[in-house]
């Protein structure tokens, strides 16, 4: 006679079911694990590069961060450092979930602390997720070629900029310029706006920064452009990625790739009107590393 197995009844097995869920609940306190899914966490901390001063930054993203606690249905908390390594160091020292970095700040990020690349912003105006880097100087300046530029006063905008330092260097030394014997005297200004209203001020002769955050400043009526003249730009350079903590909740990472993906017609600084976010990945930078191996850089260096 064959044999067959006893099966609970219904009851008998949801009250196994939960005991054993009590059960694993005990041995994760006891371990020192948290009792209850990352999932349930009420808040999402995001950093954001300095492209401005902390506060207009914070201002220039209110929409976006409305829109994304809206969506999550969670608070959404900002956070400026000084600079591109103080939201690395936050997100290695799980300060932050989520931020926005520049290409070579994510590759550094990347190498440091654990994160990757996930998401890009498209804008309505340009439909790409893709940039370049300029280099600025007044028309009235007497500078109109790279040449020109030999003993000349220059601005770059941070150690770690994509397109206001390593892109241009890159593209100079390509060019067949020594770009730190080109120059005479250079300074790192914290961020393309400084950069650019150094420029417009005669603080220095050139500067080399992103064309849609020079683009913006013109559009807000900050500069004029017709002061200005373009003496060199950069192939397009992939656009600053959104990045997330390798160990958030994957439930969320999903949430936060969808309510990204949806943000259309919404305004974000220098991006200008939104037109959602595509995914990207990690691989998508490597031509930054490419760039960094042109230049012999060590960005662990860097910070």
């Amino acid at each position: 006679m064959r044999h067959v197995p006893h099966v609970p009844h219904a009851p008998q097995a949801r009250s196994s079911v939960l005991r054993r869920a009590v059960l694993a609940a005990a041995v994760a306190v006891a371990a020192g694990l948290p009792a209850v899914s990352s999932a349930q966490q009420q808040t999402l901390t995001i950093g954001l590069i300095p492209a401005e001063d902390s506060q207009a930054m914070i201002e220039s993203s209110r929409q976006v961060l409305d829109a994304l606690q809206q969506q999550l249905g969670m608070t959404v908390k900002p956070f400026v450092a000084t600079d591109y390594n103080g939201v690395i160091e936050a997100l290695r020292s799980k300060k932050l979930d989520v931020a926005y970095l520049g290409p070579f700040s994510y590759v550094l990020a990347s190498s440091v602390a654990n994160v990757e690349a996930f998401s890009v912003a498209v804008t309505k105006k340009t439909g790409q997720s893709a940039y370049k880097s300029v280099i600025l100087a007044r028309k009235d300046s007497g500078v109109h070629t790279v040449a020109e530029l030999k003993g000349k006063n220059f601005a770059f905008v941070d150690p770690s900029s994509a397109s206001g330092h390593l892109f241009p260097k890159a593209g100079l030394q390509q060019a067949g310029y020594d770009p730190d014997a080109l120059f005479g005297r250079v300074l790192f200004s914290g961020s393309h706006d400084a950069s650019i209203l150094a420029v417009a001020n005669k603080k220095v002769d050139a500067a080399a920064v992103a064309d849609r955050i020079f683009a913006s400043a013109v559009a807000k009526g900050t500069v004029k452009q017709d002061d200005f003249v373009v003496l060199w730009s950069s192939k397009p350079i992939p656009e600053s990625p959104m990045v997330w903590r390798k160990d958030l909740d994957p439930a969320l990472k999903d949430k936060l790739a969808k309510a990204l993906a949806n943000l259309k017609d919404v305004k974000w600084g220098d991006q200008g009107v939104l037109n959602g976010f595509q995914p990207t990945n990690d691989a998508a930078y490597d031509v930054v590393r490419d760039t960094a191996k042109v230049l012999k850089l060590d960005l662990r260096s860097m910070k």
